[in-house]
């Protein structure tokens, strides 16, 4: 017998399976604990963690100026780069089609339309004055030759690419060029800026993937230049499993994660989400809320919806609850659901600021198409319930209203 799919193809087996709860449950959905305004520069619930020195903090009552905030149309220069022992088998608009207009739309759907990336692809190759192999490209790369790498690349552009006009710039290595290496491609943040075109130059991202690129790998470097940190767990050695705090959840976590939609703390971050889609929990009074499925369209502004529940449980720790769907960029996610994760605002990028609470600890999903089949299964469904011991939250999910959003218990453990 055949399985059964969606109209994109996804397992619908793969889905947990959700009652369906046709009985009205607005009677037993509480309003908002804390009625905040709805901003797009800071949040203001007292819900909200602060901003700390952490790097890439994940602290949400104040923006961090030095990065731009993706709450605005933001243009962006894609300039490729040769080299002198390699000759490009491709032209840069060819080559381009691997990144763009795809992450231009899955910012565009993770931003409710508030987010346009405007890419411009610079139409012909940039020729570095030394070759590939001389420059050491590797994941840990030389501090020394990276630099050296940049101010070439700026040099050689700079004739042909005004900087002043973009907000973020992309250099893409040939992916011929024998001295690339695809596992260095990331952010690179200067402590002391170049300057070309008026304006300085801080962060720049370096791509050396190879045709195809990894999925949504420039999307999940995008997300840096955004102050967003990485979710994975780097093994001390390098071996091991990398995805053990999140799993297949947001981007940051996994470029080629089943559900890689932003966390709706990272759409609270970025202002994608505004304070009043946001509900405070007060866990001395138990109470049932409403979640909309974060990847749902967005509504009228007259019909805002709650996409994000938080329980702050210390000074910089707060536990977050969010509704997941198999839509827009989750459309290929292994199991719908509500999804909860603890968020530590002390917590540097890639020490685990973000860690999934698994709501099925007993069992996998996926194995074989998730980056970590122990959490694909982790959100819960109607009638299950989870009991968070370290912070002492319990979360039960009551059921599902008439028009699809969740009912959501939350209270003390």
């Amino acid at each position: 017998m055949p399985r059964a799919q969606t109209p994109d193809g996804v397992d619908r087996r793969r889905l947990r399976r959700v009652a369906a709860v046709a009985t009205s449950l607005s009677a037993l959905i509480a309003t908002s604990i804390v009625a905040g305004p709805a901003t797009a520069s800071e949040a203001a619930l007292p819900c909200a963690l602060g901003r700390t020195d952490a790097h890439h903090s994940e602290g949400v009552d104040s923006w961090n100026s030095a990065y731009p905030r993706p709450d605005r149309p933001l243009d962006a220069v894609m300039i490729y780069l040769s080299f002198p022992d390699a000759r490009p088998s491709a032209d840069p608009e060819e080559l381009s089609r691997d990144y763009f207009p795809a992450t231009s739309g899955f910012f565009d759907r993770a931003s409710y339309g508030k987010f346009r990336l405007r890419p411009r692809v610079h139409r012909y190759w940039i020729r570095m004055p030394h070759p590939s192999a001389s420059y050491g490209i590797q994941r840990d790369w030389d501090a020394g030759r990276r630099s050296s790498y940049l101010r070439d690349a700026v040099a050689a552009a700079d004739p042909f690419v005004d900087f002043g006009r973009f907000d973020v710039v992309y250099f893409v290595a040939d992916p011929d060029a024998p001295g690339v290496d695809s596992d260095a491609t990331k952010v690179v943040n200067l402590d002391r800026p170049m300057h070309a075109d008026d304006r300085d130059l801080r962060r720049f991202v370096t791509v050396f993937e190879q045709t195809p690129p990894d999925r949504n790998v420039l999307a999940h470097e995008t997300g840096h230049v955004f102050d967003l940190p990485d979710l994975y767990h780097r093994p001390a050695d390098g071996k091991g499993d990398w995805d053990t705090y999140v799993g297949d959840w947001d981007l940051m976590g996994s470029q080629f994660g089943l559900a890689p939609d932003p966390f709706a703390w990272h759409k609270w971050k970025l202002g994608w989400i505004s304070d009043n889609q946001v509900d405070c929990v007060d866990l001395t009074r138990p109470a049932v809320h409403s979640l909309r499925t974060l990847s749902a369209p967005k509504e009228p502004r007259a019909q805002r919806h709650t996409r994000l529940l938080v329980a702050r449980t210390g000074p910089e720790s707060a536990v977050a609850i969010e509704a997941r769907g198999a839509m827009g960029n989750d459309r290929s996610m292994c199991a719908e659901g509500v999804l909860v994760y603890r968020v530590r605002s002390r917590a540097a990028s890639g020490t685990g600021p973000v860690q999934v609470l698994d709501g099925h600890p007993g069992t996998s999903a996926c194995r074989g198409s998730s980056v970590y089949p122990p959490l694909a299964d982790a959100p819960l469904g109607v009638g299950e319930s989870m009991n968070d011991a370290e912070d002492g939250v319990r979360i039960q999910v009551e059921g599902r209203t008439t028009d699809g959003d969740w009912a959501v218990k939350v209270g003390r453990d």
